[in-house]
C-alpha cells in the first residue's frame, strides 16, 4: 500500500491536489492511504518550504505547485 501525504494549511490548492490524487487512485485502482498534514510545525520539520506539497512513501515528489495527473500516476505506480 502506498502512503500519500498532502502537506498544506488546507487552502484551495491543497484541496485540489488531494482531489486530483484521489481521482488517480480511483481511476487506476491503486492501493493507497491518503493523509492530510496541516500542522505548520510538522510541515517545516519535513523540510517543506512551499505548499501544497505531495509526499509519497516518505519522498517529497512535489512542492509549491499542483502536479499533473500524469505525474501523480507515475509516482503512484
Amino acid at each position: 500500500m502506498k502512503k500519500v501525504e498532502i502537506l498544506g494549511p488546507g487552502c484551495q490548492k491543497c484541496k485540489f491536489v488531494k482531489n486530483r490524487v484521489q481521482e488517480v487512485i480511483e481511476e487506476f485502482q491503486i492501493d493507497a492511504e491518503v493523509k492530510e498534514v496541516t500542522s505548520i510545525d510538522e510541515i517545516v520539520e519535513r523540510g517543506v518550504m512551499a505548499t501544497p506539497a505531495l509526499i509519497i512513501d516518505g519522498s517529497v515528489k512535489s512542492e509549491g505547485r499542483i502536479p499533473t495527473k500524469a505525474e501523480i500516476e507515475t509516482w503512484l505506480k
